[in-house]
């Protein structure tokens, strides 16, 4: 195996190289901000013409193919990328350090997958949270502070090659993925359009509207390593519930907050922070309970009346979020006032259940490959964290391999 050497990250890369001036004059610009890419997934490029719209302050940052950008703050949400390819005129948020990887030292995606390791994004929000700042933030040089065991040239090109197969297939079913959801969507409004169904309001059709606990309820001294899981917002993300990591408490615990204890079938909001989030416990899930944290509230629906799934697409859809965010609080941190009194007035169009029953038919094998995908793509993840720490360390040796 070839020798291997421990070296500080800032002498194989360098950050923020270059910044766009104004007296460049582009007519208009593709805009990335932090929030807007999650795990080299991203979800929303801002198109601005510059003649008629105002620039953000924070559209400064150039980048060019093969840099990654990491945002500087919270490491531990995860808003960092690869580019592999972009827009005319694309700026990124200075809120991004922009990483530009000496290739005659690195590979570039070597580089990348030792930043976006758990046990690098743990040091780099453990460094953040000593900050000064408002909130937990890096700076540039604690990213270029950090030491990497960087090993020869084509070793490094043997682990990428290793590690991209199974992001590749990692990619693969998030594709096929969002195709799926694009057909549940499409059958959900098909069904919409083809009647003047009834309006019914979540009162009409709900079993059960309750908050999350107090936040003196649930602490961090509560927090126990086995026990029943704690929902926040990191767990709402997409249409399901997401299972990562959680925290818990104990049994006994959860049952003094039995009011706040959700099932397969829930739908779960988040009413303070990332308001607009709205996710349904799926059957085989990890658990067969848990509870709420503060930020967030639940509906549960009689299964008599609507079919669950139904009322998650309505959530999801333009119209739904509409109805849901006209409740927010225009000031401090986005809120939505009363949430539980007024989620029980939002109106919906409700089908008859035996329409309802016809359309759970056609989508619920879609959803059910859905979540099976996903299933697998959190064992692939699994497997590629595992893997990581041991090819970049030299324990899996790679020399003999050919890719």
């Amino acid at each position: 195996m070839a020798e291997r050497k421990a070296i500080r990250l800032g002498s194989v890369v360098r950050t923020n190289v270059s910044t766009y001036s104004e007296k460049e004059g582009w007519a208009f610009v593709n805009y990335l901000d932090t929030g807007n890419i999650t795990q080299d997934t991203i979800s929303e490029i801002q198109r601005i013409n510059v003649g008629t719209d105002k620039l953000p302050s924070r559209a400064r940052r150039k980048v060019q193919i093969g840099n990654i950008i990491y945002s500087t703050v919270r490491p531990n949400q995860l808003h960092y990328g690869f580019i592999k390819s972009q827009p005319d005129n694309f700026l990124v948020s200075t809120g991004f350090a922009v990483i530009d990887v000496n290739e005659k030292e690195a590979v570039p995606e070597y580089i990348y997958y030792f930043l976006t390791h758990r046990d690098v994004t743990e040091r780099l929000q453990a460094i953040a949270e000593q900050s000064t700042s408002a909130y937990p933030s890096i700076k540039p040089s604690d990213i270029e502070d950090l030491t990497i065991d960087l090993p020869p040239i084509e070793e490094q090109r043997k682990i990428v090659g290793l590690l991209k197969m199974l992001d590749g297939k990692i990619k693969q079913n998030t594709e096929i993925n969002n195709n799926l959801l694009q057909q549940a969507i499409a059958l959900y409004e098909h069904l919409l359009q083809e009647a003047e169904w009834p309006t019914a309001t979540i009162l009409d059709i709900a079993e059960k509207v309750a908050m999350g606990p107090f936040g003196s309820n649930i602490k961090v001294s509560t927090f126990v390593p086995e026990g029943v899981p704690i929902i926040s917002g990191n767990h709402l993300r997409g249409y399901f519930l997401e299972e990562p990591e959680f925290n818990y408490i104990t049994e006994e615990h959860a049952e003094r907050l039995k009011n706040s204890i959700v099932y397969p079938h829930d739908l779960i909001f988040t009413h303070a922070g990332n308001i607009g989030q709205v996710a349904m416990i799926p059957d085989g899930c990890k658990y067969d309970r848990y509870v709420l944290s503060q930020r967030q509230f639940y509906l549960r629906c009689d299964a008599t009346k609507v079919v669950p799934e139904f009322l998650l697409m309505f959530f999801h859809s333009a119209s739904g979020q509409h109805e849901l965010l006209s409740y927010a609080n225009q000031t401090g941190v986005p809120s939505i006032a009363q949430p539980a009194s007024n989620l029980k007035k939002i109106p919906f169009k409700c089908p008859p259940m035996q329409e309802q029953l016809k359309w759970q038919e056609q989508v619920h094998p879609l959803l059910g490959r859905y979540l099976n995908n996903r299933l697998e793509n959190e064992k692939l993840s699994a497997l590629r964290d595992a893997l990581l720490p041991k090819l970049m360390s030299g324990e899996l040796d790679v020399s003999s391999i050919d890719l």
